[in-house]
């Protein structure tokens, strides 16, 4: 496919995503007991099918984007969002997950040792959550948010690192493989991971944030694998959706015990991220990931200054 027609389109789903989301805000930020119920679930369902497409093509997992976004739009307690937010991420991932397989991009070998290491850890993080005041916790969820938006923009990340030669870890574990790049004439990428015990401390702290706020990893994951272990960045996005579907199970089990699960608000964000997450994977070798990050960096500014200065009590 031409580049140049690619990047057209990866431009037009990030202005769709702005347009949409300019276009709801005001109307989500009307007095709810004006709107008949049954519209919640509707918006939240158009909402979400947006958010999967472009989780999953900017590589950064849906809860991310769902937490901030839809606690600052919609009038629902912080909790359930989280709850949600882990869910759907994990379905997002587990929806796009079978095609990334097949393609060859996403890796279990690399994603497995980083999973159990983060699993362990997000349970932790899905208990302090809950140990903690609404208020404190929103604030801090406004400046984890910025503060991820300001790593996606500064952490520009490498299409193919140049790896010279992988650790004696992840010799041992094998973590190395090759792909087929069809946005670069089905060139045939061959890559090696190095640095696998600094990527394992990474991921056991990106676990204990996923859980505390219910966001998904993908943000962390990406660069992570990207720029701290040498995966190629499409292996990178690819693997990191294995990485959530599997640590945010383990945290999700948190939420559900504490009953922050609610059906009316879980059930359509989840089809709308699922049905949007497969789009996504087969959009995903055709656009360019770098025009999709830019709106998201854009979205995740916006929405995490909402959550600080909600936390912060000065917009309510």
């Amino acid at each position: 496919m031409d580049p140049s027609r690619s990047a057209r389109r990866a431009r037009l789903l990030a202005a769709g995503t702005i347009v949409m989301l300019a276009v709801a805000g005001p109307a989500l930020g009307a007095d709810g007991s004006a709107m008949p119920w049954w519209s919640w679930p509707v918006m939240l369902f158009v909402v979400t099918f947006v958010l999967g497409i472009v989780a999953v093509v900017a590589g950064v997992g849906g809860g991310v984007l769902f937490v901030p976004i839809v606690g600052g739009l919609f009038p629902f307690h912080l909790d359930f969002v989280r709850a949600t937010g882990l869910l759907l991420a994990l379905s997002g991932a587990m929806s796009a997950g079978p095609s990334l397989l097949r393609s060859g991009m996403a890796s279990l070998r690399l994603a497995m040792p980083l999973a159990l290491v983060a699993s362990l850890a997000s349970v932790g993080g899905a208990l302090l959550s809950f140990a903690l005041p609404t208020r404190v916790l929103q604030g801090a969820l406004g400046a984890a948010i910025i503060a991820i938006a300001v790593l996606m923009w500064r952490a520009k990340g490498s299409l193919h690192p140049h790896v010279p030669a992988g650790d004696a870890l992840a010799t041992r574990l094998a973590l190395h493989g090759r792909f087929v790049d069809a946005s670069q004439g089905q060139e045939e990428v061959h890559w090696r991971t190095h640095r696998t015990v600094p990527g394992i401390a990474v991921s056991a702290l990106i676990g204990v944030l996923g859980g505390l706020f219910g966001l998904g990893a993908g943000w962390a994951n990406v660069p992570a694998l990207n720029l701290l272990m040498g995966a190629p960045f499409k292996v990178s996005v690819a693997t990191s959706g294995l990485l959530i579907s599997i640590a945010n199970s383990s945290a999700a089990w948190v939420y559900l015990h504490k009953g922050a699960v609610v059906p009316l608000i879980a059930v359509p964000s989840i089809v709308g991220v699922m049905t949007g997450a497969r789009l996504g994977a087969h959009l995903l070798g055709r656009l360019p990931a770098y025009a999709v990050r830019q709106v998201v960096v854009a979205l995740l500014v916006a929405a995490g200054l909402r959550a600080l200065l909600a936390g912060l009590g000065i917009w309510q």
